[in-house]
């Protein structure tokens, strides 16, 4: 990577991280991009270089949080294993909690579009993952339905989560959602 490339990634990624600050003090509608300026120690230029305006920036957040979520996916791969279940669903309960973004956008008039263009992302993930993965149950169609299942589960469940403010430790949802899976979803995948 070159140092203009070099420069170009970390002020896009100030300008990110400030929005995500800025979107636990305030709406999102109420974020100017003055505001973000300020935060991120960008100029205004470097901050047009990047996005065309505010909303611009609030969707381009949508989209990290998601494929930081779809990283956390990758690197879990289904197994009668307890523990490495219970790890993944822990780690993404801990980004859930740390990323405040992801529970303002989740209880905001975004919330429906953001959880709309997650699911069409989950969903060309499951196409993926149910073509290039060996399935297991001979039936892609179906191992594809329990995957999308799996994701539906566990956004339902952080939704309510985030929707009582964390205050379950997520150790406790992190029981949940293994158990979900282990109980519920995984005996079918194996089918």
């Amino acid at each position: 990577m070159n140092e203009l490339d070099e420069r170009y990634t970390t002020s896009e990624e100030a300008i990110i991280d400030s929005f995500f600050i800025l979107s636990s003090e305030k709406e999102f509608e109420k974020i100017t991009v003055s505001d973000v300026v300020k935060k991120s120690g960008v100029v205004r230029s470097t901050f047009y270089n990047h996005y065309e305006n505010v909303p611009a920036l609030l969707s381009a957040a949508e989209d990290k949080t998601i494929e930081d979520i779809f990283q956390l996916m990758e690197s879990f791969h289904p197994k009668d294993d307890h523990q490495l279940c219970h790890s993944y669903f822990l780690a993404i309960c801990n980004y859930t909690k740390e990323n405040k973004f992801l529970a303002s956008v989740l209880h905001s008039p975004r919330g429906d579009r953001f959880l709309e263009k997650a699911m069409m992302m989950f969903h060309k993930y499951v196409a993926n993952v149910s073509q290039s993965e060996t399935v297991r149950t001979g039936n892609q169609q179906h191992f594809s339905y329990m995957i999308a299942a799996t994701i539906g589960s566990t956004l339902g469940v952080l939704h309510k989560w985030t929707a009582e403010a964390c205050e379950t430790p997520a150790e406790e949802i992190a029981d949940i959602l293994t158990t979900v899976f282990l109980n519920g979803v995984l005996p079918f995948m194996e089918n």
